[in-house]
């Protein structure tokens, strides 16, 4: 318990307990039952705010995560959330898994060496992005996916983001942040017709602050490797 109280900053503590805490608080008020849901935020807020120190940790976790959130999505039809993180986010995590343990710090496993891509890789990285999302637009379409338009972005930002996430940028936070509050407002829709989906958008909201965070912190990270 020591190592880890030294492990994580003041704020780094912070910022997760906070969003702990309002993820059990909205869940006990507004879902009480889905034991599921409850346990996909707990994971996922915990491996963003270990993804922000750099550590292989948070992509295992990322790994079961997705598993429960694609289960989380099927049951409200969102197909789209299904495929994407069932079918590219878990499977891009354990490729991030290998990359991130594949390229420690000095060595040191618990940290990713920070990399930087060149500018025609991002502009390859956005034509493919492109050419994914309009097959997956084609795929929920036929698949009569709730709130198309929506949960197409959504494909568009998860894709980029865990490209970014296993080239090791820095910017696969700010691709994550973008892909939160698509997801919130997915879910806010959700949960005007079941209540109990104001939970999981409480949960992204609390993403959407660690993510943002992430990206400060592998900014620095990234300065001190630099040194």
């Amino acid at each position: 318990m020591k190592s880890i109280l030294h492990y994580f900053t003041k704020t780094e503590l912070t910022l997760w307990s906070s969003s702990v805490l309002l993820i059990l608080l909205s869940f006990i008020t507004f879902d009480r039952a889905n034991y599921m849901t409850l346990a996909a935020s707990l994971l996922g807020v915990t491996s963003i705010i270990i993804n922000a120190k750099g550590n292989p940790l948070g992509q295992l976790l990322m790994v079961i995560f997705s598993l429960l959130y694609g289960i989380i999505s099927y049951s409200f039809a969102y197909y789209g959330e299904m495929i994407t993180y069932l079918g590219m986010t878990m499977p891009m995590a354990i490729f991030a898994l290998i990359s991130w343990l594949r390229h420690p710090y000095n060595g040191n496993r618990a940290e990713v060496q920070v990399n930087h891509i060149s500018k025609k890789e991002v502009i390859f990285m956005w034509i493919l992005t492109l050419l994914v999302t309009l097959i997956f637009y084609f795929i929920l379409a036929t698949l009569n996916t709730s709130n198309l338009l929506p949960s197409t972005l959504s494909v568009t930002t998860s894709f980029v983001a865990v490209y970014l996430t296993f080239r090791r940028s820095p910017y696969f936070s700010i691709a994550y942040a973008a892909n939160d509050i698509i997801l919130i407002i997915l879910w806010v829709l959700a949960s005007i017709e079941d209540t109990r989906y104001i939970s999981v958008a409480v949960c992204f909201v609390a993403f959407l602050a660690n993510d943002i965070y992430g990206f400060h912190s592998w900014n620095k990270m990234s300065k001190r490797q630099a040194q």
